[in-house]
C-alpha cells in the first residue's frame, strides 16, 4: 500500500509537526508551503494523498482541492479547518474533500483518516493498473511466448513474483532472454509505470550503482550478469538494499551464483538477498515444441524490421529447426529468423545435412518428450494425445531411451492405467 502524504500548510511549525507525526508512523511526508509548490506533485500517477490547510495566502485549500480533482477526480484530499468552523467543513465536503479535520488535530485522528485515504488511493491505482493490463494484454502473455508446460510455468512464476516488490533473480542460459523476463517482472509490478533502468554488472562502481538507483527511483533497476560486479560494488549493493534502495532491484545471471559463493568469488549475503525470488528461464532444448511458435514470431518481427513481406514457412523448415539443440537459445533462434528473412537460412541447410531419417528421429523424440511433459509423465495419456496405439508409443519410448517418470513434476498425482 502507498504511504506518501503531500502536506500543504503555510505555517512552517504546523507543517514540520505534521511531517514528524507521519514519519514516526512510517509514512512518507512530502511538504509544501503553498499551492504553487504543491501543484508540481499533483499528477494522475501521484501514489499518495493530500492534506492541506484551507486558509493560506494566495491560492487557498479550496483552490488546491479543485485543482487536484481537475487533474485526478479520485485523488483523496483532506482539508484542515479552524476549530469550530463547521460551515467551512460542510463546504469542504460539498466540494469533494475526502474528509476534514479541525486544527489542531490529534495524531490518532489524523492517522485514522490517512489510513482510510491511503487504502482508497491504493485501490484506485491498482484498479487502474489492472484496467490497463486488460486493455493492453497481460505483459507476460504479450512478451513471453510458448505453449509448452515450461513456458506456462515461466509465465506463472513471473506473475507470482512481480507484485511482491521483493528483489528478483532471473537466471538462464546465455541468449535465453533474461533481460526481457526482467522487464516483464517490472511491467507487472506496482512500479510498472516507472522507469526501467538497466546496466551490465561488469565494471559497475558503487557510485554508479547509487546513480542508477536514483535514476530508477519509483521504478526498477536491472543489473545484467550480476556475477560480474566488482567485489566492492557487491558490498555496496547489499548495503543499499538493506538500507532501502528506493527502487525495485532485479538481477540477471547466466552463471551459477551458488557455485561462485562456494568458490568465494561472489558475496554470500548478496546472493541470499537476491535469491529469495528466483525466476529460471528454460532452455530451448527443454521446450522444443515452442520453437515453431517462437520462430514464426521472430520471422514476422524480422520481416517488419526489414520492410519486406514475411516468407512462407514449410513444415520441413520448422522440423529442421526443432531438430537442433540451439545452445544460443532464443537469441540464436532470432538471428536465424533474421537470416531466413534475408535469404540466408544456413541452420536449416546444416540440419538437412544430417539426413532425413536423422532429422525426423530428432523431431519425433522431442515430440514424445513434449507430450510426456504436458501429461506429467503419464504415458497412457501422452499416447492418447499423440493418437498412437499404446504399444507403438511404448516401443518408441524404448527406442529413444525415454523414461516417463523423468517427466513427472512433484506435487501432481499420477494415475497410470
Amino acid at each position: 500500500m502507498t504511504s506518501k502524504v503531500l502536506l500543504v500548510d503555510d505555517d512552517v511549525a504546523v507543517r514540520e509537526a505534521l511531517a514528524q507525526t507521519l514519519e514516526l508512523n512510517d509514512l512518507e511526508a512530502v511538504t509544501a508551503a503553498s499551492f504553487v509548490v504543491a501543484k508540481d506533485h499533483i499528477t494522475p500517477q501521484f501514489d499518495g494523498v493530500i492534506v492541506s490547510d484551507i486558509r493560506m495566502p494566495g491560492r487557498d485549500g479550496f483552490h488546491l482541492l479543485d485543482y487536484a480533482h481537475e487533474i485526478d477526480g479520485e485523488l483523496p484530499v483532506i482539508l484542515l479547518t479552524g476549530e469550530g468552523d463547521i460551515p467551512m467543513a460542510v463546504r469542504a465536503m460539498g466540494r469533494g474533500a475526502f474528509d476534514f479535520l479541525e486544527k489542531p488535530c490529534a495524531a490518532a485522528d489524523l492517522l485514522a483518516v490517512l489510513e482510510r485515504a491511503l487504502k482508497t488511493r491504493a485501490l484506485v491505482l491498482e484498479n487502474r493498473r489492472l484496467k490497463v493490463q486488460l486493455e493492453s494484454g497481460d505483459p507476460a502473455a504479450r512478451m513471453l511466448f510458448g505453449s509448452s508446460p515450461q513456458s506456462l510455468e515461466l509465465r506463472a512464476k513471473v506473475r507470482s513474483v512481480a507484485p511482491t516488490g521483493a528483489e528478483v533473480l532471473v537466471t538462464g542460459a546465455p541468449g535465453s532472454g533474461i533481460s526481457k523476463v526482467a522487464e516483464v517482472v517490472h511491467l507487472m509490478s506496482e512500479v510498472g509505470q516507472g522507469a526501467f533502468v538497466k546496466r551490465p554488472g561488469a565494471g559497475l562502481t558503487a557510485t554508479e550503482f547509487d546513480a542508477l538507483c536514483n535514476a530508477g527511483a519509483g521504478g526498477s533497476v536491472f543489473i545484467d550478469e550480476v556475477s560480474a560486479l566488482p567485489e566492492a560494488t557487491q558490498y555496496a549493493v547489499l548495503d543499499r538494499l538493506e538500507r532501502g534502495a528506493g527502487t525495485r532491484m532485479i538481477a540477471g545471471s547466466t552463471a551459477d551464483l551458488a557455485k561462485l559463493v562456494d568458490a568465494g568469488t561472489f558475496n554470500a549475503g548478496l546472493f541470499y538477498r537476491l535469491d529469495v525470488m528466483r525466476v529460471r528461464i528454460p532452455t530451448l532444448s527443454e521446450r522444443r515444441e515452442d520453437i515453431p511458435e517462437l520462430y514464426q514470431h521472430y520471422v514476422a518481427q524480422a520481416a517488419e524490421q526489414a520492410g519486406i513481406e514475411a516468407p512462407e514457412l514449410s513444415s520441413d523448415h520448422l522440423a529442421a529447426l526443432m531438430a537442433q539443440d540451439w545452445p544460443g537459445n532464443a537469441r540464436s533462434l532470432m538471428s536465424a529468423a533474421m537470416r531466413f528473412v534475408l535469404g540466408m537460412p544456413e541452420e536449416v541447410t546444416e540440419s538437412a545435412g544430417l539426413g532425413l531419417a536423422e532429422q525426423l528421429a530428432q523431431v519425433e523424440r522431442s515430440l514424445l518428450i513434449a507430450a510426456l511433459g504436458r501429461q506429467n509423465g503419464r504415458a497412457a495419456a501422452a499416447a492418447q494425445a499423440l493418437k498412437l496405439p499404446r504399444k507403438t508409443f511404448y516401443d518408441k519410448l524404448t527406442r529413444y531411451g525415454i523414461r516417463p517418470e523423468d517427466y513427472r513434476r512433484p506435487g501432481r498425482a499420477v494415475d497410470e492405467v
